[in-house]
């Protein structure tokens, strides 16, 4: 998901002007805080542009929405591989989410404690951990003897975007986004990728990409383990070294050819997974977020490329804390090989069920710091993509595909995100422009909220945009919908479809850069340093539309602060919650929302919310996790009897080393990524 500590307000002596950690900054996104916005367009706040007043009650129905098609890319239940549930066959989902969730659990308490804490009831443990192997004939992890042969067989690093493909009642195929990798925890005494060894450097490539790791259900309960020994036949590892392809309009550019590929279709490896998503066949939609850190020598790209390299933050000459891939592979070095950042930045499809398969860049779902790829269908059975752009003011997309998904039919399902429509959000408010004042305080009307409209930029060969090819609108899709007035939000994060209701939620973690005279109603504080949620309801309930409802049922932050809002519920009775980052949901149709860079002092958590009912609104904090760490994932399981999570980046705090950790989280030594279940002890449903 592709995701923040502190006030957010300070400046560290590195010039990292984020309040998380400068460690997390410097090693997540080459410190993107600390340089100018990307985004200069003169495109308006939507703020600057107050729409004729429309009725919240005509036209969001305040959640009271009915269940729709929804694909099987959902995340927070396990993907079904057969057809997408539709309303008639809802349910129980389609019960709880009348009810309004059935959520009943004591909330965890905030604390900075260096453990994983669950509820009272539920206990824990840990699926698979950095270094963990994956591939036949890896060995065990040594933190003193690690190797780059020995990392492209073991479970990567910073573990992000989690989903699990069920093999029967009790066995799974877990697939892993590995973000990035923290050198300075991994490596004693590292001070940078210019003095690193070379094989610092290549264990370092070899932890990106991802993973996919055999699990088994443990003695019926909802604790899950790793499968050992010989059956691990779908195990993989992909990294910055997989081989790939491209496919799609942009497929054979001129704006991606290369020295070592002079087609422009076959690119080599992938970079910062973040969030993601699955397809109704059963495959993983992987997101590739901060690519541009990985570079050097941005200014040094031919003349006509600069503003896009301006446009995408890619460096322009060669910082000596960089990671220097360079040093290993040339390709890294835009100055001998300009066009080698456009390859990165893209939807990457890999099928877990072929180890062998060679995963696929999509082009028609264009190129940015993606965020989340969920999946779910129109009313007439095409495929929809939702997707962020996770830097501030960048936009929310999506894309709808030409032709429908076909049950079974897996040759034609296969090229459904090749031809298809890609959109761009703009967002205008319901309420004049006074009352959105940057206090937080509701419009006269009782809520943020009011209409929406995709905005076109190129369907298959066609662009929509003026004075951009449908080839540069792909690979430049920031330029262009730059161009179409798209809206600047704040971070768009992890982007998911409600089982139940159908509503689109979108996660805006923060954005400090928001100034009072830029705030809208979309994004109505300044200095946002909590974030909040954005929900979408499209025109008849149908994800193909291209008008929609939109509102905010969550704005973060401490409860006590008049600035925040939690759907209109009692707030003194709701858990304190900063930075949303990742969204999901159970089978019920409640939202579960982890979090990065809580800019409450306390460590990052999950945290569950019903959307409907007289319990809207009600957030409780289910788990937190160790110090320096965030929640990633998450995943609940179809049976709501587990909940995964991702616990990246534990112990990266300012001034920690592997011999001084600020984390000793899991296992009592140095800190490692993993990935950690969460279930009842007595077997109840997750929430209960």
């Amino acid at each position: 998901m592709a995701n923040r500590h502190l006030p957010l307000l300070t400046t560290h002596p590195s010039g990292h002007k984020s309040g998380r950690s400068a460690m997390t900054c410097q090693f997540r996104c080459g410190n993107a805080c600390a340089h100018e916005v990307g985004n200069d367009s003169g495109n308006t706040y939507f703020g600057d542009v107050v729409a004729e007043a429309m009725s919240r009650r005509g036209m969001l129905r305040a959640g009271a929405l009915g269940a729709l098609v929804v694909g099987s890319g959902v995340a927070g239940a396990v993907p079904a591989l057969a057809d997408p549930v539709r309303p008639e066959e809802a349910g129980e989902a389609e019960a709880f989410g009348r009810r309004g969730g059935d959520l009943r659990f004591t909330p965890v308490p905030p604390n900075t404690d260096d453990a994983l804490r669950v509820p009272e009831g539920y206990t824990s443990s840990v699926v698979v951990r950095w270094g963990d192997p994956v591939l036949p004939g890896a060995p065990a992890f040594d933190f003193d003897n690690q190797t780059a042969e020995a990392q492209a067989k073991q479970f990567g690093y910073n573990c992000d975007f989690v989903t699990l493909f069920p093999m029967g009642r009790d066995r799974g195929l877990l697939w892993v986004n590995h973000e990035y990798t923290t050198e300075a925890l991994m490596f004693r005494g590292y001070k940078g990728g210019g003095t690193a060894t070379e094989e610092q450097i290549k264990i370092a490539m070899a932890a990106h990409g991802g993973s996919v790791v055999e699990i088994e259900r443990v003695r019926g309960t909802g604790q899950w383990k790793l499968v050992t020994g010989g059956r691990r036949r779908y195990n993989r590892r992909v990294t910055v070294h997989t081989p790939m392809r491209f496919s799609g309009p942009a497929a054979g550019s001129d704006l991606l050819k290369t020295a070592a590929d002079p087609a422009g279709a076959r690119p080599v490896g992938m970079l910062n997974n973040c969030a993601g998503g699955t397809t109704p066949w059963g495959t993983v939609l992987t997101a590739e977020e901060n690519f541009d850190q990985y570079f050097v020598n941005g200014g040094k790209v031919p003349a006509p490329q600069l503003p896009y390299i301006s446009r995408y933050t890619i460096p322009t000459g060669v910082s000596s804390s960089s990671r220097r891939f360079d040093r290993i592979e040339e390709r890294f070095d835009l100055a001998k090989h300009p066009n080698e950042v456009n390859r990165f930045g893209w939807i990457v499809e890999i099928d877990p069920f072929d180890p062998d398969s060679t995963p696929v860049k999509r082009t028609a779902l264009g190129r940015f710091k993606h965020e989340a790829a969920p999946t779910t269908l129109s009313r007439d059975g095409r495929l929809v993509v939702y997707m962020g752009d996770d830097a501030r003011f960048e936009y929310v997309y999506k894309f709808v595909s030409k032709n429908r998904y076909i049950p079974g039919f897996d040759r034609h399902n296969r090229r459904l995100l090749d031809e298809g429509t890609l959109y761009v959000a703009r967002f205008t408010g319901d309420s004049p422009k006074t009352e959105i004042d940057g206090t937080g305080k509701l419009p006269s009307d009782g809520a943020f909220d009011g209409s929406g409209e995709w905005i076109p930029l190129v369907s298959g060969d066609r662009s929509y945009v003026d004075g951009m090819t449908a080839a540069e609108v792909l690979v430049y899709t920031r330029v262009a919908a730059d161009k179409v007035g798209a809206t600047k939000m704040d971070r768009p994060e992890d982007v998911e479809r409600n089982p139940v209701t159908g509503g689109v939620y979108i996660a805006l973690t923060n954005n400090t850069n928001r100034t009072a005279a830029q705030v809208d109603e979309a994004n109505p504080r300044p200095s946002n340093k909590h974030g909040h949620v954005l929900e979408i309801v499209e025109r008849r309930d149908d994800a193909a539309e291209l008008a929609f409802a939109w509102s905010l049922p969550l704005v973060c932050g401490d409860p006590n602060d008049p600035a925040t809002y939690f759907a209109g519920y009692d707030k003194t009775k709701v858990s304190p919650i900063s930075c949303p980052d990742n969204v999901a949901f159970d089978r019920a149709g409640n939202l579960w929302i982890s979090t990065d860079g809580n800019a409450l002092g306390t460590n990052d958590g999950l945290f569950a919310m019903p959307v409907r009912g007289r319990e809207r609104g009600h957030l409780r904090q289910f788990l937190t996790v160790p110090v320096g760490a965030e929640t990633c994932g998450p995943l609940v399981t179809e049976d709501r009897r587990s909940v995964f999570v991702a616990v990246q980046h534990p112990g990266e705090v300012d001034g920690a080393t592997p011999d001084s950790p600020a984390s000793r989280w899991p296992d009592g030594a140095q800190p490692r990524p993993s990935v950690a279940v969460a279930w009842h002890t007595d077997g109840k449903k997750i929430g209960d």
